[in-house]
């Protein structure tokens, strides 16, 4: 949340409103499993520089072998494609949690751009 200072009418008073849409919902749909302000991997590998990033490819986290030989470098359309169904993406990847709604999808890889 980012608290910004309000002026009118002479009065000043603070309002706490969402930095971004894709904030939120990588903190409510995706943080429990990744970190994205830290290098560190959870129950998720992390995902910062994410974006251009071959898949399977941080150190020290245990990917499924089809994820690990997917071939796949990480860009807008290849993580959208993933986050609506990651099994018919790539059979085999651990990751089951599904993301139906596109314009939530395009927030959470916005997002995920600016790290």
């Amino acid at each position: 949340m980012l608290a910004l200072g309000v002026a009118g009418a002479g009065v000043t008073f603070a309002q706490e409103v969402d930095v971004t849409a894709g904030q939120r919902l990588f903190q409510q749909r995706c943080g429990a499993c990744h970190q994205i302000g830290a290098a560190r991997n959870g129950v998720g590998p992390h995902l910062q520089a994410i974006h251009g990033r071959a898949a399977g490819s941080i150190e020290g986290f245990n990917y499924s072998p089809a994820l690990r030989a997917s071939g796949i470098t990480w860009n807008d359309e290849k993580l959208d494609a993933y986050l609506a169904n990651p099994t018919a993406m790539i059979r085999g990847t651990r990751m089951t949690q599904r993301f139906t709604n596109a314009a939530e999808r395009r927030a959470i890889i916005e997002f995920l751009a600016t790290h």
